[in-house]
């Protein structure tokens, strides 16, 4: 039986299962599991006898593993705080480590801290678990969280998240262990913020990052911007499971033809990421797995509203009437995707509005707002690249309804490299691709406050921008997400993102490779596998 042939049923109901078995769950409680959720008896026992079978396998030490991406660029970096892309992050995730770590069900657990305890959600507390050691041996102190936490406030830095870290009011170190950060107000998602990619921690006065001196479970051997990286096993890694693997090595691949290539001829034992038009040909294959997640990554078309056409009123409107959203879901990504609502918080969150229904395509209704706008017939360009997932794609439908209605779409197909740093937030008309964030606060602060550092379509609005902190400090959840609802709202009506489906990410790797969970953080565990996964012998 193929796992898609399971509705609705993704490997994160697997790990949900696993979990269940660990706690004690008797089988007649799990299968009772699976009907409440439509799952047939005869299938539950087969989901069933999976996860027992993955909770049966004994994780092996040895091996070098060798991985593909699909992005990387002369500008890949060590520095956690400028980590942008998803190499930048896998790197990042095996040499360095974060306070607080999300777990594949969501829930947060301490990885470097002990303890993060407040009592107004303003003040906390951060304990540091004892015995940790960088890669040099330097001992982790409390200076060196407060220098890590500092640097993302410090504008020379270039810190992707400095618009999140400013609610930093104070960091300081109590004692060698103990931390405290006061924030400007109060925020109880600060334990889930810790656990972003960005908020590694590095010791106190780093300044190269030709190399990486972390606490994490791999030691970096060679890093080679837009290259490669090898790292090698961290022996004195402070967690009673060190990494399984001897090694591994990690570079991109950016055609998905040739990532799938490479992994189904041996050169590879894994491939991040790889396009739905390749799932049916690794299905195909014996000793071949895909992880199939969906979560809340996405690729959207950007107008920038500062920016002509952008600034002509209508054009936003009219694109997001012009998605044929259906069509993206079914041929684009072949199904392996859920309909959005041109608002970047999944349905997998619980603060996501579902009353928010995502707009129907009507191509005539968009043809008359482009002709109030003055546009219908004039030549628009729109920049699309292999580097933000399936835009090449979904370009290519909407050039096509464009064409029907006398809309003139040039579909500008640019290359991977340079494409995040050259044309993504700097084009007029754009394709952005958003990888999956925790919280709604996270999501707004990176890409929709007047100030975001991602503003892909340069939306301003001092409302918004007074409900995110409104948002931020409301310790009544029914409260939050009547805010987060409106918003949802706000940013679906006003801003010049058209985010039409989020993306179910699938990773493939060979059978031999064990271990792999899914996690909210996105594809490749959130990034983390390097530490988790193993090789069969």
């Amino acid at each position: 039986m193929n796992d898609r042939e399971i509705t609705n049923w993704t490997r994160a109901d697997d790990a949900m299962v696993e979990n269940a078995i660990r706690r004690g769950a008797s089988r007649r409680e799990l299968l009772r599991m699976f009907m409440a959720g439509g799952i047939s008896l005869a299938v539950g026992g087969t989901v069933l006898g999976r996860a027992t079978a993955a909770l049966a396998q004994t994780p092996v030490s040895g091996g070098h593993l060798k991985a593909a991406g699909w992005s990387a660029s002369t500008a890949d970096t060590l520095d956690p705080a400028k980590a942008s892309l998803s190499t930048d992050y896998t790197r990042c995730c095996a040499y360095y480590n974060r306070l607080t770590f999300m777990k594949e069900d969501g829930s947060i657990e301490m990885e470097l801290a002990d303890s993060i305890e407040s009592g107004d959600a303003a003040v906390w507390t951060v304990k540091l678990k004892s015995g940790v050691t960088f890669h040099d041996g330097k001992r982790l102190e409390a200076e060196d969280v407060v220098f890590s936490l500092q640097r993302h406030l410090d504008p020379a830095v270039g810190s992707k998240v400095n618009s999140i870290a400013k609610q930093f009011k104070e960091i300081k170190a109590l004692d060698p262990q103990t931390v405290q950060i006061t924030l400007e107000s109060p925020n109880a998602d600060l334990p889930t913020i810790l656990a972003m990619h960005h908020f590694m921690i590095i010791a106190n006065g780093t300044t190269d990052f030709s190399t990486a001196n972390g606490t994490g479970a791999f030691v970096s051997e060679v890093f080679e911007p837009g290259v490669r990286s090898i790292g090698k096993r961290n022996e004195n890694y402070f967690k009673p499971q060190k990494a399984h693997l001897d090694s591994f090595e990690y570079f991109a691949i950016p055609d998905d033809s040739a990532r799938v290539n490479a992994l189904l001829s041996g050169d590879i034992q894994f491939a991040a990421s790889i396009k739905p038009q390749s799932v049916r040909l690794v299905e195909s294959q014996p000793d071949f797995v895909l992880s199939i997640t969906t979560g809340g990554n996405y690729t959207n078309l950007n107008a920038r509203m500062d920016l002509a056409p952008g600034d002509k009123a209508g054009f936003v409107e009219g694109m997001k009437y012009l998605m044929n959203r259906e069509l993206i879901q079914k041929s684009a990504l072949r199904g392996l995707a859920e309909i959005a609502n041109d608002q970047p918080v999944p349905p997998m969150s619980p603060f996501h509005n579902a009353e928010l229904k995502p707009r129907e395509f009507d191509p005539e209704r968009a043809k008359s707002l482009f002709e109030k706008a003055g546009l219908l017939g004039q030549p628009i360009p729109v920049v699309a690249s292999e580097a933000a997932a399936s835009s090449l794609d979904m370009a290519m439908i909407f050039q096509q309804a464009g064409a029907e209605i006398g809309m003139r779409f040039d579909i500008q197909r640019v290359p991977s490299d340079g494409y995040w740093s050259n044309y993504w937030l700097k084009a007029p008309v754009h394709f952005g691709n958003i990888n999956p964030r925790p919280t709604p606060d996270i999501l707004f602060s990176l890409l929709y406050a007047s100030d975001a550092p991602w503003n892909e379509s340069q939306y301003k609005s001092e409302k918004f921008d007074r409900m995110l902190v409104e948002a931020r400090g409301e310790l009544d959840t029914a409260r939050r997400k009547e805010i987060y609802d409106e918003m949802q709202v706000m940013v679906s009506n006003e801003a010049g993102t058209g985010i039409p489906v989020y993306i179910s990410n699938v990773d493939a790797h060979a059978g031999k490779v064990k271990g792999l969970l899914p996690n909210p953080l996105g594809g490749q565990m959130g990034y983390a596998m390097a530490e988790y996964l193993w090789l069969e012998a």
